[in-house]
C-alpha cells in the first residue's frame, strides 16, 4: 500500500510539472512605468530594480527554482499580491492620491524591514537593502510623493 501511495505521489508530481503559470514578463516597457512621468535617480533606479521589480513590475528575473512545480505556482502567487499592492511599471496608471499613498506605504515598508521580504532575501541576498540604500529610497519616495500632493492641491490623503 504504501509503495503504491509513493508511486501516485511521484506521478503526481511529474504531472504537475506541464502545468505552469504564465511568467511575468513583458516585451516593452509600459507607458505607465514610474520612470516615464517621475524624476528617479540612477541610484533609486538601480535599488527598485534590485531589490523591487521582480514582484512590483511587469519583469520578473527568474531564479532557477521556477522551473519546478509547486514552487512556481507560488511564486507566482507571491508577484501577483506584490503587483496588487504595487507596481512600478503601472505606475501612472494610479490616480494621484493612490501614487502618494503607495510611496507613503513604501517608505513604511522599507522603515519597517518589511520589504524586500524574507523569503525574497534567503535567495536573492544582493537584494537586500543596506542603510544607505534605505535611506536613499526613503528620501526618494517623500520628495516624489510631496511632489505629486502639491501637484494636486485639491486631492486629499486617505489614511
Amino acid at each position: 500500500m504504501i509503495k503504491k501511495i509513493f508511486l501516485f505521489l511521484v506521478f503526481a508530481l511529474v504531472v504537475i510539472q506541464f502545468i505552469r503559470p504564465a511568467e511575468n514578463h513583458s516585451d516593452k516597457q509600459s507607458a505607465n512605468d514610474i520612470t516615464l512621468h517621475y524624476t528617479v535617480p540612477d541610484t533609486v533606479r538601480a535599488i527598485l530594480q534590485r531589490s523591487c521589480y521582480d514582484c512590483h513590475s511587469n519583469n520578473t528575473v527568474y531564479p532557477w527554482y521556477n522551473k519546478i512545480q509547486p514552487v512556481a505556482w507560488w511564486l507566482s502567487s507571491h508577484i501577483k499580491d506584490g503587483k496588487r499592492e504595487l507596481n512600478f511599471s503601472e505606475f501612472a496608471s494610479y490616480p494621484p492620491a493612490k501614487q502618494a499613498k503607495k510611496l507613503k506605504n513604501t517608505v513604511k515598508e522599507v522603515k519597517g524591514e518589511g520589504m524586500p521580504l524574507d523569503s525574497y532575501l534567503w535567495i536573492h541576498k544582493d537584494a537586500k537593502l543596506e542603510q544607505g540604500q534605505k535611506d536613499t529610497l526613503i528620501q526618494w519616495a517623500n520628495s516624489l510623493q510631496q511632489t505629486i500632493l502639491k501637484a494636486g492641491p485639491s486631492l486629499t490623503e486617505r489614511k
